[in-house]
């Protein structure tokens, strides 16, 4: 089969090796887009990560296509109504990093709780003044954990070394865990209500989109914290860029944003600017987000560690092969 790997380092190719003997490998740093597409139109297998597009307009170009292997845990990038339509089977990395994940809420946490970029962008000018770098602890402080799969459990688990007091809500509740990490669920008013610190750990969908709006921060404390390392559109900016106008929000962490490979890309913004695929209210929102001082953002890097990424790659290649062998493992569409 002839297989294209996208958005792929130079580092993360061996990793392939296995499947170099018996097919063709081709690797390609850039992302997949409609632009690139009829270069790859004989493509069997493709594994992207998450910024390609997996549009139907640009999957209809593939027309050999029979595996979409994606490197990624998520995978709304991908039309997955086209490839169940058209015989397309998609596989994902269910699980790769919980604790990466985890980590990296605390790293976002941990530098607005104690103002750690603002200090050390002090230090290095030579300015060792405390004024205005005054932060809180996280001792006793109640965090709101939304969505208690695999990640949430990790997060939980590491404010509990923090002490901190933890509440969660989730659709599918699991009191076993609940009791034995000693935490509670609650309402999703409840929590918004309760919380010190609200970080979130649900997928991207049509029940979730907008999920953080006007009416949610409404409920919410005042000065309340929002971690974000889930999907972008999970939390409306626009609204968050008014909260924290507001001071409802007093600070921000934020691994994702809403049209991430907009941003990422001058060339991509104004293809859809002039296509109208994005919404110009939500990019400004984003940029606003950029430059103020009490947000931080890192540019979708969560899952960014060596373990992570390596388990990343062999679990792509494990669904690569069970695919071929017929027996495709973690498959989130097939027809």
């Amino acid at each position: 089969m002839k297989i294209v790997v996208f958005e792929v380092e130079e580092w993360e190719r061996p990793s392939f090796d296995r499947l170099g003997d018996e097919h063709e490998i081709i690797f390609v740093g850039d992302m997949l887009t409609k632009d690139n597409v009829k270069q790859y139109a004989d493509a069997e297998v493709v594994a992207p990560f998450i910024y390609s597009d997996l549009s139907a307009e640009v999957l209809k170009n593939l027309t050999y296509l029979k595996l979409v292997a994606t490197r990624s845990t998520g995978f709304d990038h991908i039309d997955l109504d086209y490839c169940k339509d058209n015989g397309i089977t998609v596989c994902n990395v269910p699980v790769y990093g919980d604790n990466t994940v985890a980590e990296h809420v605390f790293g976002l946490l941990l530098a607005i709780s104690h103002n750690l970029i603002a200090a050390v962008d002090r230090t290095r000018r030579g300015d060792f003044s405390q004024t205005g770098l005054q932060g809180f602890d996280l001792l006793g402080k109640t965090l709101g954990v939304i969505g208690t799969g695999s990640i949430g459990r990790c997060v939980i688990e590491i404010a509990k070394g923090f002490r901190m007091n933890v509440v969660a809500f989730d659709v599918k509740q699991d009191e076993e865990m609940a009791s034995s990490l000693g935490f509670r669920y609650l309402t999703l008013d409840e929590l918004f209500a309760t919380s010190d610190i609200i970080t979130l750990h649900v997928p991207s969908n049509e029940k979730t989109r907008n999920l953080i709006s006007v009416k949610a921060f409404a409920k919410m404390k005042d000065g309340v914290v929002l971690i974000n390392t889930a999907r972008g559109d999970i939390v409306d900016v626009k609204a968050l860029v008014k909260a924290i106008g507001d001071g409802k929000v007093a600070a921000a962490g934020l691994d994702v944003l809403p049209d991430e490979s907009v941003i990422r890309e001058e060339a991509e913004l104004l293809y859809s600017v002039y296509r109208k695929k994005c919404v110009l209210d939500t990019l400004l929102a984003n940029h606003i987000l950029l430059r103020l001082r009490n947000v931080i953002i890192t540019p979708h890097s969560a899952f960014n560690t060596r373990e992570a990424v390596e388990r990343i790659l062999n679990t792509t290649v494990e669904n690569i092969i069970s695919f071929m062998k017929g027996e495709a493992g973690n498959v989130v569409a097939r027809k």
